[in-house]
């Protein structure tokens, strides 16, 4: 996981959710909310990490979901969906097979998000017709 300022609370919300369940948590930053900071550092380092294959998967969360998602994207590795509602988290990961969701602390709510990571978790990509186009993701850079 990991944030900037503007996602700070949310990420610590999520992750006291997600330790809850029985997962381990990396948490990459930022560590406080006051402080404003970079959203391309943050969502550089879990690419990284995704990368490197210290996680399957991950979450970000800045004040849209967008310019960290952006940032994350920039690794061939990463699969990366600004998601906003169950949906666009079940699809992502069903049609997509997105590896990292990016959430927006301005523009979700916190039962939202919840919901959004736990989607996440659970679904699985469903290959098929869907895995080509996958795999052009990758190719194509």
């Amino acid at each position: 996981m990991a944030s900037d300022h503007a996602g700070f609370d949310l990420k610590e919300l999520l992750k006291r959710e997600l330790q809850a369940a029985g997962h381990d948590i990396l948490d990459l930053g930022t560590t406080g909310s006051a402080t404003s900071v970079d959203y391309p550092d943050f969502g550089t380092a879990l690419a990284k990490v995704i990368r490197d294959g210290g996680a399957g998967r991950g979450v970000l969360v800045c004040g849209t979901g967008i310019g960290i998602s952006i940032a994350a994207n920039r690794e061939p590795a990463v699969r990366a969906a600004v998601v906003h509602d169950v949906t666009s988290a079940r699809l992502a990961r069903q049609h997509n097979d997105a590896n990292v969701i990016a959430l927006g602390a301005r523009l979700v709510g916190t039962e939202v998000a919840k919901d959004c990571v736990r989607i996440f978790l659970e679904t699985p990509f469903e290959g098929g017709r869907h895995g080509p186009r996958v795999a052009k993701l990758s190719a194509a850079r």
